[in-house]
């Protein structure tokens, strides 16, 4: 028992059969991780990607900034992936940003790719 903390022991029991598969668990924390913005988490400060609406005012240079915003904040906060990339997908004409995340998991390196869109109201949905 001394090799689990104590949230993962108070928790409800879960057998094998009910594990969390990895992949998911990195997904669901890239939304609260990209959702959040630098500054809002006084324990940790640096956690999230900063505020994007002033560089959306300034597209299409604003673009790199943020697609490297994105990829440090991953690096930094989210060990179970690895060379991850993140890349820019062509506009849809509305005024949301598109990117795509790559990147291996620790431990089994299955590819995950996912796609980012972001609103111009803040919210980033991760699919």
């Amino acid at each position: 028992m001394g090799d689990r903390g104590l949230l993962s022991r108070l928790g409800t029991r879960r057998t094998a059969s009910h594990s969390v598969d990895p992949a998911s668990a990195v997904v669901a924390h890239l939304r609260v991780l990209l959702n959040a913005r630098q500054g809002e988490a006084p324990a940790t400060p640096d956690y999230g990607i900063p505020d994007f609406t002033d560089i959306v005012h300034s597209i299409p240079a604003g673009i790199g900034p943020l697609q490297r915003a994105i990829r440090d904040t991953i690096h930094q906060f989210e060990p179970r992936l690895k060379s991850v990339q993140v890349r820019h997908l062509a506009d849809d004409g509305a005024l949301h940003l598109h990117f795509e995340i790559t990147g291996r998991l620790v431990g089994d390196n299955r590819m995950l790719k996912l796609q980012t869109r972001m609103t111009p109201g803040g919210k980033v949905d991760v699919r």
